[in-house]
């Protein structure tokens, strides 16, 4: 066996044989080196295949130890690489590698052909031959010419072979097994098996073919290749890639959905199986179809009608809401007796802070229902409520189809959070949808742009959230129960604390309850200086605080426990930052205490009256908004009409300027309540009678002197009660909203109702 030295080129999945040719494009720097050393010196050349194509820089244990020794017959230089034609001339086994000159080089042993027996060679070689010139014919290309076996040759025999393999196999690694095989005789019959593989394959295409034409119509050209494909796929024993419509397919006809929308899902799956499976267009059936049969149609929730259960989880969670606790367990009450009410539409009105979210969860939990929310603060199209039309990119259900896809059942407690902070604009107007979603009417055939068929909303307990109710669109605010959550008072608050602002933050901060004590009368501290607010989530965060500093008191300074004491709450969280008005010390001329009601809920509101000798200018100040200067006009035109009655000259007001001041200038303020105090202050400052520091008023004033009645009762109360207030001026259309004023600040405060603005003074001057 002769031995041989020749550079080395190696190919990406190009296999030469003996007798055949090949043209290669050469780019690789190290392969066109080769080559023009072999040009220049040996002419000859040894080529191998890669075993892994992508490998850039192939060393000896990446590429086959069987190649082909080849001539070069032609080489031309074609920008940065060579179109180089090679002449393979023997097979050769690589026994070394090795450079030289920069140049790869290999060390091969040429090996012969092996023959086990001629006359079996002579018989294999006429059956292939007959083969070969077979396919020639089916696929265009040139035979073998029969003349070369008229005098048969083993090696014409393995030329015939290596033809075949060079032409007609695609696969590398096949085409390897041919070029490593040194036995002819089993070549042929490797080239035989091949050929008879390939007309079982073709058998198998002609049967495929037939058994998707008898299915099909003529020109149906799509279908016909799905079918062809479902069928290679039946042949192969292999899974179907559909196998999640399928899944779906199934559970429309075992699953109780409604006639419709199983109607409307075989339409879609006859749709999809029209398709391409390449097209976008089966994307959006398939969302289509998941969304449609995973929205709940018609699972339901057992609800929880013992009422006494109820009852407590609410008191558990909540303290005080009686109104609110009573509305529920009424709903509770006529669905247990009736068995088939409709849900009403419940909207919780109050300032933040002050429960109406967490208390919606506790109706869920009272119920036993599911709990799902969405916020429509911000929310300016109509698509948001009703969903996009399949038409559009990416198109999804409103928000109320996804809620209820994540609730997973027909009758969840679902709040509507901020239903007060819907605006409009040109993409429509979402509180006209939300009228279909709210009216037990309409509901119960809600319309979803996406999901195309109607919805049943009747059994969803609704519960919305607003901070104010003029905030909320008329025409919705005509299908809604409203319930008020107006402030809370300073004892609920404190009760509020001690049931369940402290337990949470104690166990939010791994605190046991020993480790910390904060008495009533520190927490009442707290909700008066640092904390101005309707509601008790600054009380949360505050206490949060507390109960972080005294876990790091206790693990820094190795405390057992730790008292929260007023000089603590300084130290820790600085100094007072509130501080809640005071009623004036003495009787005060020109000085009256008025009463408002802001977001935080009420706080008392000095008016000061001064004049001065002037040109009869009426000057307003504190940051007074359009209501309440109109009021201080109406105050002193009044005034100056009933001038005769209060003992003032009339032409004072011609050599007097008049100043009005709200203190707390920085603060805006505005609203119809402060009519009558401007109107006691500016009589109490002319005719230099003092006003009772005990007391505090609110109402607005006409030109005639009519007080008229205020909102906000309940809150202005409680700010007068906490600031030691005793005596309240009202109007008497009021006396309705009493009711609403805890026990424990209308047995402290005296109600004084009036009708008329000389009622007011009389009550309020000292000597009037």
């Amino acid at each position: 066996m002769s031995t041989y030295y020749y550079p080395l080129l190696c190919t990406r999945g190009a296999v030469i044989f003996p007798m055949q040719d090949l043209a290669v494009e050469v780019g690789r720097q190290v392969s066109i080196d080769a080559v023009n050393y072999a040009n220049s010196y040996v002419t000859n050349i040894v080529i191998v295949s890669q075993k892994d194509l992508t490998v850039d820089a192939p060393g000896p244990d990446d590429v086959y130890n069987v190649g082909t020794i080849c001539r070069i017959k032609t080489s031309r230089e074609r920008d940065d690489h060579l179109k180089v034609i090679f002449s393979g001339i023997s097979r050769c086994r690589i026994t070394k590698h090795f450079l030289k000159e920069g140049v790869n080089f290999v060390e091969v042993e040429e090996f012969p052909d092996e023959v086990e027996d001629e006359a079996e060679i002579e018989t294999l070689t006429k059956k292939a031959l007959a083969e070969f010139n077979v396919i020639a014919q089916k696929y265009n290309r040139p035979g073998f010419p029969i003349r070369q076996l008229t005098n048969f040759d083993v090696a014409l025999a393995s030329v015939l072979v290596d033809t075949f393999a060079q032409i007609y196999i695609q696969n590398i690694e096949e085409k390897q097994l041919f070029l490593e095989e040194e036995n002819v005789n089993k070549r042929l019959n490797m080239m035989l098996n091949h050929i008879e593989k390939e007309r079982n394959m073709d058998m198998i295409e002609q049967e495929i073919n037939e058994k998707v034409k008898e299915s099909i119509e003529d020109g149906q050209r799509d279908y016909y290749l799905r079918e062809k494909l479902k069928a290679i796929k039946d042949e192969l024993g292999g899974a179907d890639a559909g196998s999640d419509i399928d899944d779906l397919r199934e559970r429309v006809e075992k699953e109780p959905y409604p006639e419709n929308v199983k109607e409307k899902a075989r339409e879609e799956f006859k749709r999809y199986d029209m398709l391409p499976p390449s097209t976008g267009e089966t994307g959006v059936i398939r969302t289509y179809l998941e969304w449609l049969l995973n929205v709940p149609w018609y699972q339901k929730s057992e609800d929880n009608e013992n009422l006494e259960d109820a009852s407590r989880i609410l008191d558990e969670d909540h303290y005080g809401l009686t109104k609110v606790k009573e509305r529920i367990l009424e709903y509770l009450a006529v669905k247990q007796m009736t068995n088939s009410l409709k849900s009403p539409i419940i909207c919780l009105v109050g300032p933040p802070g002050v429960g109406k979210t967490s208390l919606a969860k506790s109706v869920a939990r009272a119920l036993d229902r599911r709990f799902v929310k969405i916020s429509l603060g911000g929310v300016r199209d109509e698509a948001e409520i009703r969903g996009h039309r399949r038409t559009y990119l990416g198109a999804l259900p409103g928000r109320i189809i996804q809620g209820m896809k994540r609730a997973g059942t027909l009758n969840p407690v679902f709040l509507i959070d901020e239903i007060d902070k819907m605006a409009s604009d040109y993409k429509g107007d979402p509180s006209s949808a939300m009228l279909e979603v709210l009216d037990p009417e309409q509901n119960s055939q809600f319309s979803d742009h996406y999901l195309e068929e109607p919805y049943d909303l009747s059994d969803v307990l609704f519960i919305c959230t607003a901070n104010y109710r003029d905030n909320i669109p008329p025409a919705l605010l005509d299908r809604l129960e409203i319930i008020e959550l107006s402030s809370y008072t300073e004892f609920e608050k404190l009760n509020i604390a001690k049931n369940h602002l402290i337990r949470k933050q104690v166990e939010l901060n791994g605190l046991k309850n020993s480790q910390i004590s904060i008495g009533d009368d520190m927490l009442l501290y707290l909700i008066r200086h640092y904390t101005r607010e309707a509601g008790v989530r600054q009380l949360e965060r505050v206490i949060g605080t507390l109960c972080r500093k005294s876990v790091l008191a206790i693990l820094k300074e190795k405390k057992r426990s730790v008292k929260i004491t007023k000089k603590l709450i300084n130290t820790w969280l600085g100094h007072e930052i509130f501080d809640y008005g005071t009623k004036e010390k003495h009787d005060q001329i020109g000085v009256v205490t008025g009463l408002a009601y802001t977001s935080f809920g009420g706080d008392i509101l000095p008016v000061e009256v001064n004049y001065f000798e002037g040109k009869g200018n009426l000057i307003v100040t504190g940051q007074l908004g359009d209501v309440m200067v109109e009021s201080t006009k109406i105050a002193l035109d009044f005034i100056k009409a009933n001038a005769k009655k209060y003992g003032i000259p009339i032409e004072f007001f011609e050599k007097h300027d008049i100043h009005i001041h709200v203190p707390e200038g920085a603060v805006p303020k505005d609203g119809p309540s402060a009519g009558v105090t401007i109107t006691t202050a500016i009589v109490s400052a002319l005719t230099h009678k003092a006003v009772k520091k005990e007391l505090a008023m609110t109402g607005e004033v006409t030109l005639r002197g009519n007080v008229l009645p205020i909102g906000g009762l309940k809150e202005k109360s409680l700010a007068a009660h906490r600031s030691g207030i005793h005596t309240i001026i009202i109007p008497k259309g009021n006396l309705k909203d009493l009711d609403d004023i805890p026990d424990t600040v209308k047995n402290d405060v005296k109600y004084i109702p009036v009708e008329k603005v000389d009622q007011v003074i009389h009550e309020a001057l000292v000597n009037a």
